[in-house]
């Protein structure tokens, strides 16, 4: 018997994508293992913290790890709620595939608003649990492997942009990122609907 984990990262997010992360585990997992930090949320584990344990996840026999990613012109076209929702399908589609697993053999939980937004998964049972990644175990090791996953795509994503110092602050709404985004302009890895509130704020050239 199997649990599924279902959590994302950026959304709240200026820049770059929101990414969603599908994390099985046997139920006799154990959330304990003397070389790493306590499991918590993400949001409560430094980077360190949460690399040595995406490093774990990914090196176990019995876990299994899925991602999906909707990009900022997608969000802009949906909205945030249904994109989240449209990468909680894909990923969850994608660990189901590596698990092959018949229905009723596992349980699929969600973190938050989350829901499986496929309409081809309507008759997927799963649970949304309002802070989810607080309390269950696959949901925490989901809101891990989402960020680290995210988090590591947006350094990259910097080498391409850098005069955003993506870096840094991932593309979140820091002071930092407004002034290099007043100084070069709104970029297309940034998400238009959640700057339009900025009239100061015009699209780059390049």
């Amino acid at each position: 018997m199997y649990s599924i984990g279902i959590d994302e990262a950026g959304r709240g997010a200026l820049a770059g994508p929101v990414v969603v992360a599908a994390v099985a585990i046997p139920r006799s997992f154990k959330p304990h293992h003397r070389s790493l930090p306590k499991l918590k949320d993400s949001k409560a584990l430094s980077p360190i913290q949460r690399d040595a344990w995406y490093g774990h996840l990914m090196g176990h026999p019995l876990v299994y790890v899925s991602t999906a990613r909707v990009y900022p012109s997608r969000i802009d076209g949906i909205n945030i709620a249904c994109a989240a929702n449209l990468a909680a399908s894909r990923a969850y589609e994608r660990l189901a595939r590596k698990l092959d697993l018949k229905e009723g053999s596992l349980e699929v939980l969600l973190d938050g608003s989350l829901y499986l937004g496929d309409p081809g998964h309507a008759g997927v049972e799963s649970k949304t649990i309002i802070r989810g990644d607080q309390y269950r175990v696959c949901i925490k090791l989901a809101s891990v492997v989402a960020k680290v996953t995210r988090d590591r795509y947006m350094v990259r994503l910097h080498q391409r942009y850098p005069k955003y110092n993506l870096r840094s602050h991932k593309g979140y709404g820091t002071q930092e990122h407004f002034r290099a985004l007043k100084r070069h302009g709104i970029s297309d890895i940034h998400r238009l609907t959640y700057l339009e509130g900025y009239p100061n704020l015009k699209p780059t050239k390049s």
